[in-house]
């Protein structure tokens, strides 16, 4: 076990546990609630790891008595403290192992796109956005547009937003994939049903320190912010474009008024699209992972289904349906993703079974 890391992390969590009960520091330092936020990701391991080592100290006074009938009886207790011992080691080697990734979990960026349907389309990609959105919004989480590309009739071709909150990508996990829409869109006279899709994609946000971008590698240029049809929106160069000069990817935001905050939305919608590059020239977890959450965005391949007619959300993953398509809409959607997760679980437990099952019997 890397006994250095976690005594690092256990010394943190002290310093951290000093600083939120320190009267000076809650009164007037501005640190106070990332403090907070800090010892609560660090509490449970620093936790394990207290007690990792309090049950080796009990292990050892145990094995110092003379006396041996005493010793005798002190057998079976010391087995389930050896017991105890082994699940939290496996527990804390499993966590250093996932380190990074536990790390990346707190910070997302969410890609929504329209899919096949054209118009109708991009109106369930701006659906889609709006029911995160208070969804997010009920949990006290904001969200951060980094960039958009909307329609004329207030849909979105694509948005792409930064979430950020303790362990957010397990809050999301399951929204990746192709969604499916059977409505009749406000565009059709006819009164038809259509099928639409649009995809979603959690991805890592990652970090620059990662990335190792040099400064000479990036051109920047500022041009007038305009909306649809080419009118401007402002009279100054408040957009912004960057150019990653060695790959020729170009990143670009102007939903601020601040040149300064639509710089910074660009770099760090530049980071996830070098990302994406990077993990896809690796074949490593990201990329692939991206590939199987969202498909080619075709009818058939769906992760859920939305039909207004029968007033019903399907999650074809976890095997669940809801008729209470409004509510999901606006947000209420815990209930749906606490079912949803269940059904996942347990269709992966069925799965494990089979295979061990169909293993056993070729063992035969």
């Amino acid at each position: 076990m890397e006994t250095k890391y976690f005594e690092e992390l256990e010394k943190r969590c002290a310093q951290l546990e000093k600083l939120i009960s320190d009267p000076v520091v809650i009164a007037g330092d501005r640190d106070y609630s990332n403090y907070l936020k800090e010892h609560g990701r660090l509490l449970s391991v620093a936790g394990n790891y207290r007690l990792f080592k309090s049950l080796n100290e009990q292990l050892k006074e145990l094995d110092l008595l003379e006396d041996q009938e005493i010793q005798q009886l002190a057998e079976e207790e010391k087995k389930e403290i050896q017991s105890k011992i082994a699940e939290i080691e496996k527990d804390l080697d499993n966590h250093f192992r996932n380190k990074d990734k536990q790390e990346a979990v707190n910070s997302v960026i969410m890609e929504i796109r329209a899919g096949t349907g054209g118009d109708e389309a991009a109106l369930f990609a701006a659906d889609l956005f709006r029911m995160y959105a208070r969804y997010l919004e009920r949990k006290g989480i904001k969200m951060e547009l980094l960039s958009s590309h909307a329609t004329g009739l207030k849909g979105f071709k694509e948005i792409i937003v930064g979430i950020e909150s303790d362990n957010i990508y397990d809050l999301l996990q399951y929204e990746s994939g192709t969604h499916r829409v059977q409505r009749v869109p406000t565009t059709e006279a006819s009164g038809r049903i259509h099928t639409s899709t649009a995809t979603v994609a959690i991805l890592p946000e990652p970090k620059e320190i990662d990335m190792d971008i040099k400064p000479e590698d990036l051109k920047i240029d500022t041009y007038r912010a305009s909306g649809h049809g080419g009118q401007h929106l402002q009279k100054t160069d408040s957009a912004v474009r960057i150019t990653h000069l060695p790959s020729g990817i170009v990143s670009s935001c102007q939903d601020e008024r601040s040149q300064g905050r639509n710089k910074q939305k660009a770099y760090k919608l530049l980071l996830v699209r070098l990302s994406e590059m990077r993990t896809k020239a690796q074949d490593s977890e990201i990329s692939e992972a991206r590939r199987t959450q969202i498909g080619t965005a075709k009818r058939s391949e769906k992760i859920r289904t939305y039909n207004y007619a029968q007033n019903r959300v399907t999650d074809h993953r976890a095997g669940v349906t809801i008729h209470n398509l409004e509510n999901i809409l606006e947000g209420d959607l815990d209930e749906f993703f606490k079912e949803i997760k269940t059904g996942v679980a347990n269709k992966k437990d069925a799965s494990a079974t089979a295979q061990r099952d169909s293993n056993d019997d070729d063992d035969d």
